[in-house]
């Protein structure tokens, strides 16, 4: 949506095709940091009606529930994609993007410098640049032959919206065997409840509800929000096998944005803002090196790559070794431990998996 919105200004023909009809849900923290609240502002990005919460406290806690509260560096917000892309999906048919909803693109080929989609409502288009903004995984991922594809990956992501008596100005990650759960305050009093989990947990259980109680509600802060909260869907917004491993920028000339191009951990809050921030350059990329004009294909692909690379690679291998920190009795007791006893070492993490404001 960032991508079709800064192209569309730019008197770009736009498509987007989206698989799905807004608004809808998606597995996702909705902890925005403010590293992109200069430039949401600024291009008048945010729903104005919406009463949007400043997080500026972190919680950590361990499996026992052993935790440590610190004061954010930059802070952020939260929004619910529910909102948020509904949002930017106004904005974008106002400006005049053509969205094709329920519609999945089933094959790109790309053919004397040009792509051919064909879409599952038989729909065959043209387009002189393609950008693959379709998040975690896809079937053109398989597709495409991308490299990351051929390893499974044991995790899964469940996503509630509660009400719930906690703190609007702070954001707790709180452990589990085998994973971690985040809360964080969103519009309308509501709060968002995310977790990352392991298939082979909920096979051991047989469902979420018993994985939840038997293994979740170890931890005291997570039984107490599992307990003495009103849970808002009839059912969670789960997402299966999706991997933090390294992702080709390119692939047969697709751009990738967001977390196609690269996803990192949820435990670092700052999925959102990366999508958001790499949406613009690849946009200020197209619109640098692809004009009508003067299309220049290497150039485009050569300057999107670098910029990339310099903002997000070592984001993302910094999350992959933190990860490797939470998610078991030991390693979450001894990560509470140092960041209580060192919070400086904490500090250290979140400026090496957030950016600076732009």
């Amino acid at each position: 949506m960032i991508a079709a919105i800064e192209l569309k200004k730019a008197n770009y023909s736009v498509t987007l095709i989206e698989k799905k009809k807004y608004p809808f849900h998606r597995v996702c923290g909705e902890y925005i940091s403010n590293e992109v609240l200069h430039y949401l502002n600024e291009r008048s990005l945010l729903p104005a009606e919406k009463e949007i919460p400043q997080i500026e406290l972190f919680e950590f806690s361990s499996i026992k529930g052993r935790n440590i509260e610190m004061k954010l560096d930059l802070g952020g917000f939260g929004l619910s994609r529910y909102a948020f892309d509904y949002h930017l999906y106004q904005i974008a048919c106002e400006l005049g993007v053509e969205v094709l909803e329920q519609t999945s693109a089933l094959s790109i080929q790309f053919l004397n410098n040009l792509f051919q989609i064909e879409t599952s409502t038989g729909q065959n288009l043209e387009a002189a640049v393609v950008i693959g903004a379709y998040g975690k995984s896809s079937i053109l991922d398989k597709k495409l032959n991308r490299e990351f594809t051929l390893h499974r990956s044991p995790y899964l992501g469940v996503k509630y919206h509660i009400q719930t008596n906690f703190p609007r100005n702070k954001v707790s990650l709180h452990n589990f065997e085998g994973g971690y759960c985040g809360i964080s305050a969103i519009e309308d009093n509501k709060f968002n409840l995310c977790y990352l989990g392991s298939r082979e947990t909920l096979k051991k259980y047989g469902s979420i509800a018993e994985m939840e109680e038997q293994v979740l509600c170890q931890n005291p802060f997570l039984r107490d929000i599992f307990k003495n909260s009103e849970f808002l869907f009839d059912q969670p917004e789960v997402i299966n096998e999706f991997s933090f491993a390294p992702k080709k920028l390119i692939e047969n000339h697709i751009l990738m944005a967001g977390d196609a191009a690269g996803l990192i951990t949820p435990l670092c809050g700052n999925g959102m803002a990366m999508a958001i921030h790499s949406g613009k350059i690849l946009a200020d990329s197209i619109q640098k090196h692809f004009t009508e004009q003067k299309p220049n294909r290497p150039l485009l692909e050569k300057d999107y790559e670098q910029q990339w690379n310099a903002l997000f690679k070592r984001r993302l291998w910094v999350g992959r070794q933190t990860q490797k920190l939470f998610g078991s009795r030991i390693s979450s007791e001894l990560t509470t431990r140092l960041m209580r006893s060192v919070p400086s070492a904490a500090r250290v993490i979140m400026k090496n998996t957030h950016g600076q404001p732009f």
